[in-house]
């Protein structure tokens, strides 16, 4: 049995009976326990009356479409349960609203039901990593890493976890640059992502801790990777 598995309790959110009843039996049969939603009002109220350790959500449900409930359950139901999304729609557009919604990773239908899994596995692991008490500043930028509270300039800011992760490798290596390849080695191990999505969460990153001040901190630099710094130049 998968050791991962042992007590991992997963939430999927799917409409399609066929692509539901053959992830549940693949689920189960490598040892996780699998509760199951058809619609997005009956995932909802699973997921913020269960303490689920991840949740597989579809995008196109009835009664409530899969950002939507993402939406409700990062932002009121004030959840944290790493969230995996299923979709149809591979644009980085679509992909940045997921972000954007409160969605750590993402999965392209159709998809191999291994790689499913091994997400999971990567988010369970993610999830369950040991917290080292420290406080990271760069300029006005602040993260403590045990409370996980990000603010700039005293002003708090929001970022879902996959969020957090990249500021953390960001802000502990900094001002140095740190490539694309150790950022997404950093966050997804071994099951690497598509290439946008790296890019969609850096877009998501810059709009949160950026967007909203004089002074950008999250730099692109050209051919070799990114950095937070208080300038481009920075050495």
């Amino acid at each position: 049995m998968n050791p991962d598995a042992t007590r991992s309790i997963i939430l999927l959110v799917e409409d399609n009976r066929d692509i539901a009843e053959m992830v549940v039996e693949f689920l189960e049969r490598k040892g996780y326990a699998v509760d199951y939603a058809g619609d997005g009002v009956t995932g909802l109220h699973l997921a913020v009356t269960n303490p689920y350790d991840v949740i597989v959500l579809d995008v196109m449900l009835p009664g409530l479409d899969g950002l939507a409930l993402c939406r409700k359950l990062r932002e009121e139901a004030k959840r944290d349960t790493p969230l995996l999304m299923l979709t149809a729609r591979d644009t980085i557009d679509d992909k940045v609203l997921g972000l954007e919604a409160g969605a750590d990773d993402y999965l392209v239908k159709p998809f191999e039901i291994r790689e499913l899994e091994a997400r999971i596995r990567t988010l369970l692991r993610r999830q369950r990593g040991t917290v080292v008490t420290e406080t990271l500043r760069v300029g006005d930028l602040l993260l403590d890493t045990s409370t996980l509270e990000v603010t700039r300039a005293g002003q708090p800011i929001k970022l879902m976890p996959i969020g957090l992760k990249l500021l953390t490798v960001l802000m502990r290596a900094s001002p140095r640059i740190v490539s694309r390849q150790q950022l997404e080695r950093e966050v997804w191990g071994d099951v690497l992502p598509d290439s946008d999505t790296l890019r969609s969460h850096l877009y998501a990153l810059r709009k949160a801790i950026d967007k909203p001040f004089d002074r950008p901190l999250l730099h692109t630099v050209a051919g070799a990777g990114y950095r937070v710094a208080l300038s481009h130049e920075e050495k």
